[in-house]
């Protein structure tokens, strides 16, 4: 049975055991014959492999959920959630994202806590039901199997709490949940970092490489995987612990590339990694499998479909879930009179522009039969209505044609070109139709078989080379680092372009080495991390965004609901 279908299996069985719960409250009198308890819950192979995928789904659900991506990109230089005519202002919280001035009586610090513990907690619990099993035999499964199952849930609970490092840095390392009324004390960064550490390394031997399982290597986590996970611990080691893992982590992008956990292979189109043939692709090193019919984390609210202009789905030709309301655009990077912002970071279409022959700054467009072509939405998106007659997407404030720009402000049904007379542009005065909007996963036709089928990259390939490249840029070769950053670059760009890096890596700057994570790694919710590395999260100026006063932002307060019910918990430092 597919991983997809063990997640629709559990996901049935727990509603219909809450509408049993719900019945069975009405009648106190009831004499159960029979008991399921944590002891006997466990009686053949199948409630085993349930009872292992079960946190996978809470944790596909946790790229998007508990508000995880919004922090990790309205944060950052890259996204924005302004004020729409009345439209997404909802008490200035998205505003207070952007400012860096949340506090813990926002909702969205408690969310992410809690969603990425939701995934602690079933990832252990489950641990400690493997790790009770004496005889695998009684199964039908071999002691290979289980330690293969147990390897991937510690990863599976190592990658939750890598992010939960990387958000709060004083967290609680959750080893044990039967039995337990409350949760353990605070961990240092270094005991968190020293934890998540050893149990990669512990699992990576027992995990199976990306060959061994071959079509079903998506959803699973692998020695590649593992080994990745260790990537972006030494990356941003420095930040979470004061002492650099730079050379550490350029040993284990290496032994990725050499093939030392499995092999992988770059795509040799830039869409290909996001589009429904990436189960079974070489470059992704770990994804969460996704279909139209069953889980697609990464459409649903809270991250892509919720970056769709208003009435966008015309265009496409997919209607199956209605019509969008744009939460997120990227971020400005000109004025309303068309004039370049000055400062450095931001800006991030801009940034594709300064490659004027990258392939990905066509137009999104569907051109049949599961292809597509360019990443932008901009301009008027035409499309032909039910009438039968050529039309454009319009906007729900007035009958107007709308044409998305890299602007914000109020032009309304100004056509392009045309001055308008209020000069605002910041996150309170904006339009529908202001911002360009990134289409990485595909939104193909209602009647394309493949609508909607894309499995969740978590880990490209092409991270790992970014990886290494930045280890190498900082350790002062920067041949090495464009070397390497072109090998992934040329598919974006025609054969001899001008636009790859010189061999001798002399374009190289902090500022280019920051451009072009954003550019490679746009909208895939790692942009805040990527700025707090570089040191500008804090000190940085984009937009309508100015400089913080001081750092203790570079981590979030840690929700004061969370704090209610945890009162060994202390609050993270500036909150």
């Amino acid at each position: 049975m597919k991983r997809s279908q063990f997640f629709n299996t559990i996901r049935s069985a727990s509603v219909a055991l809450l509408l049993v719960m719900a019945a069975g409250c009405t009648n106190l009198d009831e004499v159960l014959s029979d008991r399921i308890t944590s002891g006997n819950f466990l009686q053949t192979k199948e409630d085993v492999i349930r009872d292992f995928l079960r946190p996978f789904e809470h944790s596909y659900w946790t790229i998007q959920g508990g508000s995880t991506f919004m922090l990790q990109e309205d944060s950052s230089d890259e996204l924005m959630t302004p004020n729409r005519q009345g439209d997404w202002f909802d008490g200035g919280q998205f505003q207070r994202v952007h400012n860096h001035t949340w506090t813990p009586n926002d909702g969205y610090t408690n969310d992410a806590w809690n969603a990425l513990y939701g995934g602690v907690t079933l990832a252990t619990n489950t641990l400690e039901d493997l790790q009770g099993i004496t005889d695998p035999a009684k199964f039908n499964m071999t002691q290979a199997e289980l330690d293969d199952m147990i390897a991937e849930v510690r990863t599976l609970r190592a990658w939750l709490n890598l992010r939960l490092l990387d958000f709060y840095r004083n967290i609680v390392l959750v080893k044990k949940v039967k039995g337990e009324s409350q949760g353990g004390p605070q961990a240092s960064p270094q005991e968190a970092f020293s934890f998540i550490e050893q149990e990669l390394k512990e699992s990576i031997p027992n995990l199976p490489t990306r060959q061994s399982l071959g079509a079903n290597a998506i959803g699973r986590w692998t020695q590649g995987g593992a080994a990745a996970l260790l990537v972006r611990l030494y990356l941003n080691a420095k930040v979470y612990t004061g002492t650099d893992h730079f050379t550490d982590c350029a040993t284990v992008c290496t032994d990725i590339l050499a093939g030392k956990y499995g092999q992988y292979a770059l795509e040799s189109r830039w869409d290909a990694p996001f589009d429904y043939t990436n189960p079974t692709s070489g470059e992704t090193v770990f994804g969460f499998p996704g279909s139209f019919g069953l889980t697609h984390w990464q459409y649903d609210g809270g991250m892509y479909f919720w970056m769709l202009p208003v009435n966008a789905t015309f265009y496409f030709g997919f209607t199956d879930f209605g019509t969008a309301n744009p939460k997120y655009a990227l971020q400005p990077g000109r004025d309303v009179d068309s004039t370049e912002y000055s400062f450095a970071l931001g800006k991030p279409f801009v940034k594709f522009q300064k490659y004027p022959d990258d392939v990905r700054l066509k137009t999104y467009k569907n051109l049949g039969n599961s292809k597509r072509e360019g990443m932008f939405l901009q301009g008027y998106l035409p499309y032909i209505n039910s009438s039968g007659k050529v039309d454009t997407v319009r906007s729900t404030k007035g009958p107007y044609p709308l044409f998305f720009r890299d602007q914000v402000g109020m032009f309304l049904g100004a056509k392009p070109g045309t001055k308008i007379a209020d000069k605002t542009s910041n996150m309170n005065n904006a339009d529908q139709n202001s911002g360009i909007t990134p289409v990485k996963y595909p939104y193909y036709p209602s009647s394309d078989l493949n609508k909607i089928s894309s499995a969740y990259a978590e880990i490209r390939l092409a991270e790992i080379y970014y990886s290494l490249a930045e280890c190498k840029y900082r350790a002062g070769d920067k041949a090495g680092a464009a070397v390497l950053l072109n090998t992934v670059r040329a598919r974006n760009y025609p054969t001899g372009s001008p636009s790859l890096y010189k061999p001798d890596g002399s374009q190289l700057t902090d500022q280019e080495m920051l451009d072009e994570w954003g550019r490679e790694f746009l909208v895939e919710g790692r942009r805040r991390t990527d700025l707090i590395r570089w040191g500008v999260f804090n000190t940085g100026t984009w937009w309508d965004k100015q400089p913080d006063a001081d750092n203790h932002t570079a981590i979030f307060p840690i929700g004061q609901n969370v704090l209610n019910v945890s009162p060994q918990l202390k609050q993270n430092p500036g909150y």
